[in-house]
C-alpha cells in the first residue's frame, strides 16, 4: 500500500511557477512509476508528465512539453513536478499517482494509488 500527499498548489498569475510536490509513504518508491494528472472544472482527468522509476525516461502531455518538468527524490519518496510559464488553462486539481509496472505511464487507468489532489489556480 502506498499513501500519497501532493502540496505546493496554490493561486498564482499568469506567466508565475509553482512547484508541486508528492510525498509518497513506504519503503517502495523507487519501485513505482509516477504520474502527475490533473482535472479542470467540467472536464475529465487528463494526463500532465510521469516518470520511471530511475528517472528516466519521463513524459509529458503535449500542453505542458516545454514549461513543465517532473523530476522525483527516491531518498525523500517525493516526486516533483515543475511549472513554469503558467497559464490559466492550466487551472485545475492536480493529483500524482503512482503505479508499480505500467506499460503505457500516460495512461491514467493503470495507475494503482492516487493522491487527494491539490488546487493550481492560474489567474489571467
Amino acid at each position: 500500500q502506498v499513501q500519497l500527499v501532493e502540496s505546493g498548489g496554490g493561486l498564482v498569475q499568469a506567466g508565475g511557477s509553482l512547484r508541486l510536490s508528492c510525498a509518497a509513504s513506504g519503503r517502495t518508491f523507487s519501485t513505482y512509476t509516477m504520474g502527475w494528472f490533473r482535472q479542470a472544472p467540467g472536464k475529465e482527468r487528463e494526463f500532465v508528465a510521469a516518470i520511471t522509476r530511475s528517472g528516466s525516461p519521463t513524459y509529458f502531455a503535449d500542453s505542458v512539453k516545454g514549461r513543465f518538468s517532473i523530476s522525483r527524490d527516491n531518498a525523500k519518496n517525493t516526486v516533483y513536478l515543475e511549472m513554469n510559464s503558467l497559464k490559466s488553462e492550466d487551472t485545475a486539481v492536480y493529483y500524482c499517482a503512482a503505479v508499480r509496472a505500467s506499460m503505457s505511464p500516460v495512461n491514467q487507468y493503470q495507475y494503482e494509488y492516487w493522491g487527494q489532489g491539490t488546487q493550481v489556480t492560474v489567474s489571467s
